[in-house]
C-alpha cells in the first residue's frame, strides 16, 4: 500500500535521484511487504506520483509478479566467466553482487530459451550451472531465483535433458534461503493477512448460486467466480482442469510432472454437476464469450472482484476452507487431508502443504464481521 511505500521510501532516504543498481537492493522488502496486485498498485501510484520516480524505477522496486507460463528475461553471462562456485547471498545497501554481461548481442532471453540453448550448445555441467547461477541471481529474491530454476528443470525434462543435466540447476543454498523467506511469509500471513467476505461469497450465497445455474446459457463473472471456489481453482488451470472418472487432472501446479489423477473433492459433492459446470465455463472461455483470467496481465476480473475486496488467489483459499466445512473435518488432521484434497496436493508430502492457503475470517450468511472467527488449516505446533 502507499503507505508501507512510504515508510520504506523514507527508512532509506530513496530518491529519484538513486540509481537503478542500488534500488533494486530493496525490491525484496517491498514485495515481502506488499502481498497482492492491490497493494503493489497502490505502492506503485504512491512512487510515481509522491515521490515522482521514473516508471523504469519503481519497477525495479516492485515488479510485475506473474506466474507459470510469464516469461522472464534475465542477463546470460560470458561462458568462459568462471561463475560456477559464486553463491547466491543476500544483497545489502554496501555489499551487492552482479553478474557480468560480455554478450549484449544476445543480452535477453526467456527460461525456455536458455533451455534449448543448453541443450543445443552441448554445454558442460561447469558451464550449465553457471548459467543456472545466472538466472536465479537474476531474480529479485531467492524464493523467486529458485521458482525460475524449478521453471528451467521442467523446461530441460520436457526437452528430453539428463538426469545429470538437470541436477546441475540445483543449488541447496539458494533452496533454504527460499525455504525461510516463505517461512517469514506465512509468518506474515498470520499477524496480518485475513481474508473477509460480503454475504454475498459466503459459502450458503455461493452454494445457492451453484445450484440455480443454468448450463444452457451463457455464464457470466459471478458464475466464473463461484465455479473458481467449487473447484479450489486457479485461473491459470481453468482451460486445462478436466474431472473424469478417475479423478482431477491438468493441475497447473504440477506443469511438466506426469498428469497423475488426484481425488475429486468439491463444495460441490456431486461430480457429474462439478464437471457440468467446470465445461460450461471452459466452453464460454474458448468461444470467447467471456475471458480467460489465466492469462498474465489480465485486469477485468480483478476490477469485477474489488467490488467485494477481493482478489483471484482469494477465490481458492476460500474454497478450501468452504471444503472442509462441507464434507464436515471431524478433527485438525480430517480437515486438513479435505483441504489438500480440494487444493489437488500430492498426497505423499507427509507435511501438509494447506498450511501455506488458508488463512480466512470464516463466517455464515447474515453473520457480522465481528462474529466471523479465525480459520487455520494448519497445526501451529
Amino acid at each position: 500500500m502507499s503507505a508501507i511505500a512510504t515508510k520504506i521510501v523514507e527508512k532509506y532516504n530513496l530518491t529519484s535521484k538513486t540509481s537503478v543498481s542500488k534500488l533494486s537492493q530493496y525490491t525484496s522488502e517491498f514485495l515481502e511487504n506488499l502481498t497482492d496486485d492491490r497493494k503493489r498498485n497502490q505502492a506503485k501510484r504512491r512512487l510515481r506520483d509522491g515521490f515522482k520516480f521514473s516508471n523504469e524505477q519503481v519497477s525495479i522496486l516492485i515488479p510485475n509478479q506473474r506466474s507459470g507460463k510469464a516469461k522472464v528475461k534475465h542477463k546470460v553471462p560470458c561462458s568462459a566467466v568462471n561463475l560456477a562456485e559464486v553463491s547466491y547471498r543476500k544483497t545489502t545497501p554496501s555489499d551487492s553482487f552482479q553478474v557480468p554481461d560480455l554478450t549484449p548481442q544476445n543480452s535477453e532471453e526467456t527460461i525456455r530459451d536458455l533451455a534449448q540453448r543448453i541443450l543445443r550448445d552441448k554445454l558442460s555441467i561447469k558451464d550449465i550451472r553457471v548459467e543456472a547461477r545466472a538466472l536465479a541471481n537474476s531474480a529479485p529474491n531467492a524464493n523467486a531465483g529458485s521458482s525460475r530454476l524449478s521453471r528451467l528443470r521442467r523446461e530441460l525434462k520436457n526437452l528430453g535433458a539428463s538426469f545429470q543435466t538437470i541436477e546441475a540447476t540445483k543449488f541447496p543454498d539458494i533452496t533454504k534461503d527460499a525455504n525461510e523467506i516463505q517461512k517469514d511469509r506465512r509468518k506474515f500471513v498470520e499477524a496480518f493477512e485475513r481474508i473477509d467476505y460480503p454475504d454475498h461469497f459466503t459459502l450458503e450465497s455461493v452454494k445457492e448460486r451453484l445450484d440455480k445455474y443454468d448450463i444452457s446459457t451463457p455464464p457470466d463473472l459471478q458464475a466464473l467466480a463461484d465455479v473458481m471456489i467449487m473447484l479450489c481453482i486457479r485461473p491459470a488451470e481453468l482451460t486445462t482442469l478436466c474431472i473424469t472418472n478417475a479423478g482431477v487432472t491438468g493441475y497447473a501446479k504440477n506443469r511438466g510432472q506426469p498428469d497423475i489423477p488426484r481425488k475429486f473433492r468439491s463444495i460441490e459433492k456431486n461430480q457429474e454437476r462439478a464437471k457440468e459446470l467446470l465445461t460450461w465455463i471452459q466452453n464460454a472461455i474458448s468461444s470467447g464469450r467471456i475471458g480467460d483470467p489465466g492469462k498474465p496481465g489480465v485486469k477485468w476480473f480483478n476490477r469485477f472482484l474489488k467490488d467485494y475486496d477481493l482478489i483471484p488467489r482469494h477465490l481458492r483459499k476460500i474454497g478450501a476452507v468452504y471444503a472442509v466445512v462441507v464434507h464436515g473435518a471431524k478433527n485438525l488432521a480430517h480437515a486438513m487431508t479435505i483441504a489438500g484434497e480440494a487444493l489437488r496436493h500430492n498426497p505423499d508430502n507427509n507435511t501438509s502443504p494447506a498450511q501455506n492457503y488458508v488463512v480466512v475470517n470464516y463466517r455464515r450468511k447474515n453473520q457480522s464481521p465481528e462474529q466471523a472467527r479465525l480459520f487455520q488449516i494448519y497445526d501451529k505446533d
